[in-house]
This record gives C-alpha cells, sequence and structure tokens, in this order.
C-alpha cells in the first residue's frame, strides 16, 4: 500500500465505521443536512485558523510520507480538512446514536412502571 493515503484511509475507515450508526441507531445526523452544517462550519473554521496560524508560523509541518501532497490554501494538507470534517461528524453520530439508545430505554423504563 502507498503510505500517502494511510492517512484519508484512516479517515474512510472512521466514516465506515460510524455511517451505520446513522441507519441502524437513526441517529438522523445525515438527514438534516442544515444542522450538519451549522454543526461543522464553526469547528472546520476554527480549526483550519488554527492550522494555518501554525503552518505560517512554522510551529508544525506535515509528513510528505503520510500525506498525498495536496496542499490547499496556506499549505493546508488536504488531510487536515478532511480530518477537521470526518471526525466531529464521526462524534456527531455516535452521540445522537447514543441519545437515540438512552431514549428509547427511557421510554421502555417509563412503561414498565
Amino acid at each position: 500500500m502507498d503510505d500517502r493515503f494511510q492517512y484519508l484511509l484512516l479517515m474512510a475507515g472512521c466514516l465506515l465505521v460510524t455511517l451505520p450508526l446513522e441507519w441502524v441507531l437513526r441517529a438522523r445526523v445525515y438527514r438534516r443536512p442544515v444542522r450538519l452544517l451549522v454543526a461543522l462550519l464553526p469547528v472546520v473554521a476554527v480549526f483550519v485558523a488554527w492550522d494555518v496560524l501554525g503552518i505560517v508560523r512554522g510551529h508544525w509541518t506535515y509528513s510528505a510520507t503520510y500525506t498525498t501532497g495536496v496542499l490547499l490554501p496556506f499549505e493546508v494538507p488536504l488531510e487536515e480538512l478532511v480530518f477537521f470534517v470526518v471526525v466531529p461528524l464521526c462524534g456527531l453520530l455516535t452521540y445522537e446514536a447514543v441519545g437515540t439508545v438512552l431514549g428509547e430505554w427511557r421510554r421502555r423504563r417509563a412503561g414498565d412502571a
């Protein structure tokens, strides 16, 4: 396997692992795209700005071995933008799925009482 795609493959794996939460546990994240964008855009904006600041000031760099070499403005690797979208998205899917499961559990307990 080409090492340049490991970062992107890891992000794809994260999406694949959490994607079933949308249907199996009714997370309803993808079904509400406006809410998803409202949740993601501030997070992505803040972390991309943070990354740009770190890159411009020379605080950190990215390994050419594990990234594709596709650079966005200010030399932000494509993989970083993907990370800033995928990780919060997976977090939202997990959060909503847990909320659905707990809500169902509470309804069942209330019905038993």
